[in-house]
């Protein structure tokens, strides 16, 4: 056969062909596309490393944001706490004020009403004294036919009503 004869003669110049090929490929791609390649992946990398220190910053400042929120929100329940415990303070102050003034004015009240007691007494005393002596005159005229007089009766009333 004679494509079998010629193989010997034709191989070396395809394999020539065949390195010439694949050296312009491997040159052209290793020499003027993987640079391209290369820069975009470093730039790719060095891109993703930026936004991941970024998102560090990000999350640092949040942090920060978030504890400082939490400090003004303890220091302002602290202040509503501080508040509203002055507020009872104040409120039980001006209750221990109303009922003290209350509490004065009964008191006023009972010693006006044990003030005309005692008036009503003293006078009722006066009144059944002078109805005592009277009635002690008007006993001793009649059963002893003694006339006494006014201011006697009275003493003797007195006197025994004191004792």
């Amino acid at each position: 056969m004679p494509q079998i004869e010629q193989l010997p003669d034709i191989f070396f110049s395809q394999l020539f062909w065949l390195l010439v090929v694949f050296g312009i490929i491997f040159f052209g791609i290793g020499r003027g596309m993987l640079p391209k390649i290369q820069s975009t992946v470093d730039a790719r990398e060095q891109k993703i490393a930026e936004d991941l220190e970024r998102a560090q910053a990000a999350r640092a400042g949040a942090e920060e944001t978030e504890a400082a929120w939490r400090a003004r929100i303890d220091a302002a329940r602290a202040e509503a706490a501080r508040l509203a415990q002055e507020a009872k303070q104040a409120s039980a102050q001006e209750t221990e004020k109303r009922v003290k003034a209350a509490a004065d004015k009964i008191n006023a009240k009972a010693e006006a009403a044990q003030a005309k007691l005692r008036e009503a007494v003293e006078a009722a005393r006066g009144e059944i004294e002078a109805v005592a002596a009277e009635a002690t005159q008007q006993m001793v005229q009649r059963l002893a036919g003694i006339n006494v007089d006014k201011q006697e009766a009275a003493a003797a009333v007195k006197a025994e009503l004191n004792a």
